[in-house]
């Protein structure tokens, strides 16, 4: 029987719940896998402190440099959290040649490159299945059961707090500081939830989906991102009225002159099957030359599922081992020559376009005219009646129009003396799946 030692660090939610599976199912993981996991040292910031699960106190340390160095730790599970503090002790952990398994989006994110190229120079392994789409495992999909196809697309649901919220804005017509309010006292967003509404957390995640889905490097701040903080509970509405739902959409494709990538709230037809991803949930469509579309669906968050997620891959260390370390070509994907990433400018999409505008004569005609002007050309149109010289919503539907001309037009827009606030843009995606 194998047995593999694992280093900790990190006992909140996630490292409780691999702590918990760890001991609990001892004897299921040695029967399916051959492998008796063993713990040996835990980092925590606070060694005294009251926890969900009981353990040795000779397991707990306050010192992380304790379990990264020590020469019985095989593996090294990381689950801090953060960038600065996390970045160190991965790497001092790749130096003396442990392998790493981390859910760490933002550290891969923005660090990869280095991370990657030391674990292949020292021979060892980073794991990270639980980075993106916590339960789901989609890594282990692109990386060996979607290895025989050229990935096309993804158009992926991957932050379970903006899916949160705009299902609640959807189903019990909330607006946004509402559901927002809600997601907190479920405990689904954090006090601070700049990451998740504004995007940023589906932007570390896409990062990371790129490199192994189009197979190089890329930074995580080529890719366009825009959150859910802007949405009305009008545009949830209208976008219903029109046929649509508005989901925060992680998109990437490929093209003849490089990949799109993008983090948006998205108008997507009521029948297209990501229309349905409600709730908490997360799902990752993907589209291969030779599979067609495949879907991954699941709890995207919470200590459970990501918990899961870090025991396979500690199964999937197990099973490598350091002697099978041609299969490293799997993790050079992510470090090969730069992608290419298309400039949003030259995206080509159908938009959402929502006015508020002084009820009076002209006002669409003067709209109509700027948006001609710059190409742009009107598919549906609908303008609430109120009285004369009230404010009034006018929602715009467009053909396809080229992003740099949307926002040229916009901005004219904007200056029109009828207008009353900011415009509402939101692309919408048209494809059938």
């Amino acid at each position: 029987m194998q047995t593999v030692r694992v280093g900790l660090l990190g006992l909140g939610q996630i490292g409780s719940g691999v702590y918990s599976i760890l001991t609990r199912k001892v004897r299921e993981l040695e029967a399916q896998c051959g492998v008796r996991f063993e713990i040996k040292k835990v980092a925590v910031k606070n060694p005294g402190k009251k926890r969900s699960v009981k353990l040795p106190r000779k397991l707990l340390t306050a010192n992380a440099f304790a379990v990264v160095r020590d020469p019985e730790v095989d593996v090294v599970v990381e689950l801090i959290g953060g960038v600065r503090e996390a970045r160190l002790y991965v790497k001092e952990a790749l130096r003396r040649g442990k392998h790493v398994v981390t859910a760490n989006k933002a550290l891969l994110a923005e660090y990869g490159d280095e991370i990657f190229e030391l674990a292949c120079q020292r021979k060892c392994w980073v794991q990270f299945e639980a980075s993106v789409g916590g339960g789901i495992p989609v890594i282990k999909a692109l990386r060996e059961g979607l290895v025989a196809n050229r990935i096309d697309s993804i158009h992926s649901i991957i932050n379970g707090t903006s899916n949160y919220i705009l299902t609640r804005m959807s189903e019990n017509q909330m607006d946004f500081k509402e559901a927002l309010a809600q997601a907190q006292a479920k405990g689904y967003a954090e006090a601070d939830p700049r990451l998740d509404i504004e995007g940023i957390d589906a932007q570390h995640k896409l990062a990371i989906l790129l490199r192994f889905a189009f197979g190089g490097r890329v930074k995580f701040d080529q890719i366009d991102c825009e959150g859910i903080s802007r949405i009305r509970s009008e545009d949830i509405a209208f976008a219903e009225e029109f046929g649509y739902r508005i989901k925060l959409l992680a998109i990437a494709k490929r093209s003849d002159d490089g990949i799109e990538a993008r983090v948006q709230p998205t108008l997507l037809p009521k029948e297209h099957i990501l229309a349905s991803v409600n709730g908490s949930f997360n799902a990752v469509l993907l589209r291969g030359d030779e599979v067609g579309d495949v879907l991954l669906y699941g709890r995207g968050a919470g200590s459970r599922p990501t918990a899961s997620a870090v025991v396979s891959d500690l199964v999937d260390i197990a099973k490598r081992g350091s002697g099978r370390f041609a299969d490293a070509a799997l993790m050079m994907r992510a470090v090969r020559s730069s992608l290419k990433i298309k400039s949003t400018s030259s995206i080509l999409s159908r938009y959402y376009l929502r006015f508020h505008v002084t009820d009076r004569p002209g006002v669409l005609s003067q709209i109509s005219k700027i948006l001609g002007d710059h190409a742009i050309s009107i598919s549906d149109c609908v303008q609430k009646i109120r009285s004369e010289g009230s404010v009034v919503p006018l929602i715009v539907l467009t053909h396809a129009a080229h992003e740099s001309d949307v926002r040229d037009a916009i901005r004219l827009i904007d200056r029109l003396k009828s207008i009353r606030g900011k415009s509402q843009v939101i692309r919408i995606e048209s494809g059938a799946a």
